[in-house]
């Protein structure tokens, strides 16, 4: 293996991945509603997700993907759509009670998921690393194992990361206008990350 290539493909693949987005978004958001512990359900599925899309990435399929506007168009509309959901839940949250226990649809593995597979700015990450980069010469395919295996490792460390941070923004004692004005903080933040998602 090139330790050269590794250690500028690491890098590289820490800076997009850990760099805000729509899933970074959603992460933070429902760290500060749910916690780091109640937040894991949804993490997970938000990796399975990644996962499955770093994976279609790597096979190529992204390319087939990008060749039909209308599919790429449809994935860009749900996460939008979802996206925007989210950012309302949040925004208008009951102070003390970010998400409130029965509106926990919005926080799944099954929206994690949905997210991580439809998630535009991941694709266009995978795509960016996984062809440029080769770690092992003389063998494609064990090459782009390695490479989707290093992205999801990478993945899962950074957004850990995020949804920790969300989690501590949780345990912060604040006042009702400053627990206010960060839950629309953060509905905004998603909303943001939602209207570049579609453009």
């Amino acid at each position: 293996m090139d330790t050269a290539a590794l250690g500028t493909f690491l890098t590289a693949a820490i800076g997009l991945l850990g760099s805000p987005g729509p899933a970074i978004a959603a992460l933070i958001a429902i760290g500060r509603a749910r916690g780091l512990v109640g937040g894991l359900p949804y993490f997970l599925g938000l990796q399975l997700g990644l996962a499955t899309a770093a994976g279609v990435t790597a096979a190529g399929l992204f390319s087939l993907l990008t060749a039909l506007p209308s599919a790429l168009r449809v994935m860009t509309t749900a996460a939008t759509f979802y996206l925007i959901y989210l950012a309302y839940k949040i925004a208008s949250s009951q102070l003390g009670n970010p998400i409130q226990p029965g509106s926990s649809a919005h926080a799944s593995p099954a929206a994690g998921f949905l997210l991580g597979m439809t998630n535009p700015k991941a694709y266009l990450a995978f795509a960016s690393l996984l062809a440029p980069y080769t770690l092992i010469k003389g063998n494609a395919q064990q090459d782009t194992l390695i490479k989707w295996f290093l992205l999801v490792a990478v993945m899962i460390v950074v957004d850990i990361v995020w949804l920790y941070v969300g989690a501590f923004l949780r345990g912060l004692i604040l006042s009702p206008n400053s627990e206010r004005v960060l839950n629309v903080t953060l509905g905004l933040a998603v909303l943001v990350a939602a209207g570049l998602a579609f453009v």
